[in-house]
């Protein structure tokens, strides 16, 4: 099975004791973020992002279907991973590794877990018909802080994306064409974030915690602790990974710093939909539209 590469014990060695020192070997400070990057595709819900030199792309699309006989008054939200091997040399194409199968599950957790995306603003007709929503995640390129920038990418994708419009009458639906009617924006209840940091214990049991370590400081981690947040500071998920201790006090460090660094991180994703908007609003087009609708 194929894997990353190593560093060596010269490499790990030199990394730690700089951490001890307090200095990161990309200058950056410990509660920093790498150059963040965020832009939208021609299509509705389609999101790149990156954060340093990891990528990640998300496609959100959706198809009218029956709910779950359980859940008549909901639509369906599925995530679908894919960690490429032209991302790294450690994934490979066509088998789930524990890395795609984590990444899963907190982003699962993260967003569809904690009620962020209004499921029930997707149903059509209760137990009959209801919109199926599918996030597609592509992992172009790895170095580190994989959950953090996939969680920002879905975010933006799902904030950008505008489903169909549908009308009912009696028994029959109706999908309108985006060109006869304007698409209508997802229903977000709040935006949560997911932060990530890397901890160090040094020979003397003091703890160091990183936030966004990139790939060469993930490996020489004994853990991970990741945090999911919006921006009202409700902590909506807390994972550990990883066999070494954490103190209680540094915890809630992180999570303070976690609740400045989604504030920081909302109002990026806000921006670049504004001005994202604006590129797309060609001569108030969208006006008219939303006055078709109206009519």
């Amino acid at each position: 099975m194929p894997r990353e590469a190593e560093i060596s014990l010269n490499e790990r060695e030199f990394l730690l004791q700089a951490l001890r020192e307090g200095v990161r070997l990309d200058g950056r400070a410990f509660d920093e973020f790498r150059p963040l990057g965020l832009s939208f595709g021609e299509e509705d819900g389609v999101a790149d992002v990156q954060l340093g030199r990891t990528r990640v792309v998300v496609r959100i699309s959706c198809e009218v279907t029956m709910p779950f006989p359980d859940r008549k008054f909901d639509g369906i939200f599925t995530i679908s991973t894919e960690l490429s091997p032209m991302a790294s040399a450690a994934f490979e194409a066509g088998r789930s590794t524990e890395q795609e199968t984590l990444l899963s599950r907190l982003l699962e957790k993260a967003i569809r877990r904690s009620s962020a995306l209004d499921t029930e603003s997707l149903c059509i007709v209760a137990g009959s018909k209801c919109f199926s929503l599918r996030a597609d995640i592509h992992v172009l390129d790895f170095d580190g802080g994989l959950v953090d920038t996939c969680c920002i990418a879905l975010l933006a994708a799902l904030r950008h994306y505008k489903r169909p419009d549908v009308s009912v009458n009696g028994s029959e639906v109706r999908v309108w064409d985006t060109r006869e009617r304007q698409p209508i924006p997802l229903t977000l209840l709040h935006h949560p974030f997911c932060v990530t940091f890397g901890y160090y214990t040094e020979p003397e049991g003091k703890e160091i915690l990183l936030l966004d370590a990139n790939l060469i400081e993930g490996q020489c981690s004994e853990g991970e602790v990741v945090l999911t947040v919006n921006k009202y500071g409700e902590l909506c998920q807390l994972a550990k990974y990883g066999g070494a201790t954490v103190d209680a006090l540094a915890l809630l460090n992180c999570a303070r710093v976690a609740t400045e660094k989604v504030k920081v991180l909302d109002q990026f994703v806000t921006d670049k939909l504004s001005e994202d908007a604006k590129k797309r609003d060609i001569g108030g087009l969208m006006a008219e539209l939303s006055a078709e609708n109206e009519r």
